[in-house]
């Protein structure tokens, strides 16, 4: 109204013309005012009843021929699965491999085709053990015959084909077993398996959690050895975590959870040969052999590669062994004075030479080794990380993978020769890109998106990356999003601390530069992760737009010790996590508090996991720059977490206490002055409880007041049912109350 005065007045004292012209001028304006009356705000309910669903390509698997693939569909109408076969090139469904309807078992979840691709195995009843395991009913359906075979009576763990497929390997209840599907026996390949005490080729929780493997058995080459780790866990101390349920007593689950400093399943690794059955102990004590991460046959028959830790996890040996002969030789040592990474990444050519990936000259690149480890060339160089290994195409010599040379919020997708020479942009759009090869590398789906696109799949050639044709593009949620308020996200940095840290910015969409307006910062911060991408982000940031239509500047920074600007950049939090980290947000929050439109005595930050021990660090020890925070599943202590991930960065508590102790919430309770949420699911088997009570009991004892949340047998997700709309409003509230 005040400006519509203003405009009045303006226009009046001019001539007839300009009164004519007035009316133009307010009715063009009511009628843009109008039409952004009508758009409407996010809701809470939207964000989580699905509102904005998008749309995935769901379990693609490009099939050998490099010409077709297949996609898991889901006909939510009627709540059937069926596994499509499409054609890259014309995006036209070929015909439907198998369809749930027409089987006589329960809808399948999953599934994984045999390497010659004659049969497919089909997961049912799966359901979750921690966050990357699983036990289910598993079946082999036969795609000529369309015979269907249960592969164990009982629930089983990763099931995989033998290379023939003649086979099936799978765990259950701590042990190794072998289908054949032509005779229909089984073989049990290991018998000393017991809960709590030793695992056969399955990994236990903190391997599973820290270095991402499940299945712990690999396949020979021809198909007559079985290789597999050991874990004998009987030393490892025990968390058991009560789960209330609906009884009238509660259950407790107990599990084997090493805490840092604290001793760790003592791993070894055997080789089962399936003509003899016999089982053969591989001898790996003169080389680093504290933590087995990895195994996998080489093309070489009877090669099997190992990637060996010690505890520090500052070196790692690339092992071979020869399986016929049991003899293990070392090929090659990375070392860091920090830690070294672990990946997917190692690849082996036709002639047993292989592909790594390393940041030892400071960056994260690709290397190419002769079969003896003899380094033959650096194929990747520069000032930027490659952040996705896709693979090497054999006949144009060419590797493909994922960098951020585009800036370290961008990925893009890129080709090289062997050599490290012709290195070609097979990307042109400026967000994040990432590429899912077909078998033989002749095309590539390309998944864009950015803060403003949601995914976007096109298809695209190898050879050049020429665009060939769209294929899901999630215009539906696009124009559905056209009707809310939606504000854009800036990109910008801070210059904290001698480094240009990024940052984004979400303004309210009618956002006055001469209003003061309560800043709201969200982070993770955890080593080398990024919470600043040019990305669709999803869930949160439904939220986040939301809050800035209520009047809340959001904000994001990235901290020192998170990832994609170089080693150093990371790894300089090394034995003082949380440190560095919670320094920068401080000083950002200042910063930022110094804008105009800032206003200084409202500022919050949240965060999740390693977000929430941030951010309860930042109220706590930023008592003048924080007026309130909330913490969700947040560490307390690093003494409290496990022991792979805390002495990656922090060696252990016995070698640095001071780093555990000095930067722990724990230990600065006696500042707080801000409103403080804290909230956390009572069966959290990652980020225990446990974490939560101290904090709340230093509190206590400190007489500090706060709020709190306890979610019963919710885990690290705290999900389920209405929870994350429940969750998610009671932080809004307290965001509304407090800020």
């Amino acid at each position: 109204c005040i400006f519509f005065s203003k405009l009045g007045d303006l226009f009046l004292r001019s001539s007839h013309y300009m009164k004519l012209n007035l009316h133009c001028v307010i009715i063009f304006f009511l009628m843009t005012f109008g039409a952004t009356a009508q758009k409407k705000s996010i809701t809470l309910e939207e964000i989580w009843n699905g509102t904005f669903r998008m749309e995935y390509m769901d379990r693609l698997h490009s099939m050998q021929n490099g010409k077709e693939y297949s996609l898991l569909n889901y006909d939510r109408s009627q709540g059937i699965r069926t596994i499509y076969l499409y054609s890259y090139e014309t995006g036209e469904k070929l015909k439907t491999i198998i369809s749930a309807a027409d089987l006589p078992i329960n809808n399948f979840v999953s599934y994984d085709f045999s390497q010659d691709e004659s049969k497919i195995l089909l997961g049912t009843n799966v359901r979750s053990i921690f966050r990357r395991s699983s036990i289910g009913d598993y079946y082999v359906y036969d795609i000529n015959t369309k015979k269907l075979t249960k592969v164990a009576e009982q629930p089983i763990q990763e099931p995989t084909f033998s290379p023939d497929a003649s086979k099936v390997a799978y765990g259950v209840n701590n042990n190794l077993f072998i289908k054949d599907l032509s005779s229909g026996e089984t073989l049990q390949v290991t018998t000393d398996g017991k809960k709590n005490k030793i695992i056969n080729g399955i990994s236990d929780w903190v391997y599973e959690e820290e270095f991402s493997i499940v299945r712990a058995f690999d396949w020979s080459l021809t198909g007559d050895k079985l290789a597999f780790i050991k874990f004998d866990d009987e030393a490892v101390p025990e968390f058991s975590m009560d789960v209330y349920g609906t009884d009238l007593y509660q259950k407790q689950d107990v599990f084997k959870y090493p805490k840092a400093g604290e001793a760790n399943s003592t791993v070894s690794l055997h080789i089962y040969d399936l003509g003899a059955q016999k089982t053969q102990d591989v001898d790996l004590s003169q080389y680093e052999n504290y933590y087995i991460p990895r195994l996998q046959f080489t093309n070489e028959d009877d090669i099997l590669a190992v990637q060996t830790l010690n505890r520090k996890q500052n070196k790692l040996d690339l092992i071979l062994v020869d399986a016929s002969e049991n003899k293990a030789s070392r090929i090659l040592e990375d070392t860091d004075a920090a830690y070294v990474d672990v990946t997917d990444n190692l690849t082996f050519l036709d002639d047993n030479s292989f592909i790594w990936t390393s940041e030892k000259d400071g960056w994260n690149h690709i290397y190419l080794y002769d079969k003896k480890g003899k380094l033959k060339n650096q194929i990747t160089k520069g000032p930027w990380e490659v952040t996705s290994y896709y693979g090497y195409d054999k006949k144009t010599n060419r590797v493909f993978y994922q960098s951020s040379e585009n800036g370290s919020i961008n990925r893009g997708v890129y080709a090289i020769k062997l050599n490290g020479s012709k290195k070609q942009a097979l990307s042109s759009e400026n967000g994040t890109n990432n590429a899912d090869f077909s078998s033989d590398f002749t095309y590539y789906i390309n998944t864009f998106s950015d803060a403003e696109t949601p995914y976007v799949f096109t298809l695209h050639s190898a050879k050049d990356g020429k665009l060939i044709r769209k294929i899901k593009d999630n215009s539906n949620l696009q124009q559905q999003l056209s009707g809310y308020v939606i504000s854009k996200k800036e990109f910008f940095t801070l210059p904290i601390n001698g480094e240009e840290l990024n940052a984004w910015m979400i303004k309210p969409k009618n956002f006055d530069p001469n209003k003061k307006y309560p800043l709201f910062m969200t982070q993770y911060s955890g080593p080398g992760s990024q919470s600043v991408a040019n990305s669709w982000s999803g869930t949160n940031d439904y939220w986040y737009q939301m809050l800035a239509q209520d009047g809340y500047i959001i904000a994001c920074v990235d901290p020192r010790g998170t990832g994609l600007k170089g080693r150093d950049f990371k790894k300089m939090t090394q034995n003082e996590l949380g440190k560095y980290e919670v320094e920068d947000q401080i000083a950002a929050a200042k910063l930022l508090s110094e804008r105009d439109y800032i206003d200084a005595d409202r500022t919050g930050i949240w965060g999740w996991s390693y977000g929430g021990f941030m951010s309860s660090n930042c109220l706590f020890q930023g008592p003048d720059t924080f007026e309130m925070a909330i913490s969700v599943a947040p560490v307390t202590s690093w003494r409290f977490y496990d022991s792979i991930y805390t002495e990656r960065y922090m060696s252990t508590p016995q070698e640095n206490a001071s780093g555990y102790d000095d930067n722990s919430p724990l230990s600065h309770v006696g500042t707080l002055k801000g409103k403080y949420l804290l909230v956390h699911g009572s069966a959290d088997d990652n980020v225990h409880v446990q974490n939560t009570m101290r904090l709340i009991e230093a509190l206590v004892q400190a007489n500090k007041q706060f709020d709190w949340a306890i979610y019963p047998d919710k885990n690290h997700g705290i999900y389920g049912g209405n929870t994350r709309l429940h969750l998610y409003t009671k932080m809004t509230d307290f965001i509304k109350e407090n800020l």
